[in-house]
């Protein structure tokens, strides 16, 4: 990546990409254009390729956002960030396919915008120094005995299971907390505690999944994990009591 990398924004209410145009300035980004219509950033992009692109859902025109992307992935391998007012399963289910590095809601939070392009352009670095070869798949995250594969960018990463300390879910995506990094995955946190190992994990509240044995404060109404409070009612608290006395 550039030392300044380039955003291109694809949004159709102009206060709203001024806003983010602005924002990435300030963050120290290159802005290469604003764009409303999905037409317009795929030849953009053809002649001016972007190292992130900031992508509405909701475009107005032929293409919106998501056929936006599945066309310019045709031709080019750009990271794309979603910006969307309406985050409803039908048009997660359609975005998925696509694997996007984040989504942010708008009315957006400038610090929601600072994190998912920090996220994504830490994953792209990981995936470009990554050396593991695995073999295709369409799974954003599989499990073995001791350890999980999630997907980073075109690429799998291996984290050991006694690294992870809890998942937090965030809409229709969720990031797992380890002791070293942080790792944004395209699933859901319900689909993610099927395919976690029910003696390490347990879902404590519909936003938490938590690694067990890195539980190190059970409190009234919380538990604490690395001196992050995570909620816990009574009826998990005497699920996450029991557990403990079989690790």
């Amino acid at each position: 990546m550039l030392n300044q990398p380039k955003i291109l924004i694809v949004e159709d209410e102009m206060i709203i990409a001024a806003n983010i145009s602005l924002e990435l300035n300030n963050l120290g980004y290159e802005v290469t254009g604003i764009i409303t219509r999905g037409e317009e950033a795929l030849l953009h992009i053809k002649h001016q390729q972007p190292d992130i692109l900031l992508l509405d859902i909701n475009l107005k025109g032929e293409l919106d956002g998501i056929e936006t992307a599945k066309e310019m992935q045709k031709k080019h391998n750009v990271p794309i960030i979603y910006l969307t007012a309406n985050a409803d399963d039908a048009n997660f289910n359609r975005a998925k396919e696509t694997h996007p590095y984040a989504f942010i809601t708008k009315p957006f939070k400038k610090l929601d915008l600072k994190r998912a392009i920090e996220l994504t352009l830490s994953q792209l670095k990981s995936s470009d120094s990554a050396a593991l070869e695995m073999p295709p798949t369409n799974e954003e995250a599989f499990v073995l005995n001791d350890s999980i594969f999630v997907r980073q960018s075109s690429s799998m990463v291996k984290m050991y299971i006694k690294d992870i300390f809890y998942i937090e879910a965030q809409r229709n995506y969720c990031k797992i907390f380890t002791n070293k990094k942080e790792h944004l995955l395209v699933i859901t946190l319900k689909e993610m505690d099927e395919k976690l190992p029910s003696k390490h994990f347990l879902r404590v509240h519909r936003s938490y999944i938590i690694n067990i044995s890195q539980v190190s404060e059970i409190l009234t109404t919380h538990l604490v994990i690395s001196n992050k409070a995570i909620p816990l009612n009574k009826v998990m608290k005497d699920e996450l009591l029991k557990r403990l006395q079989t690790i």
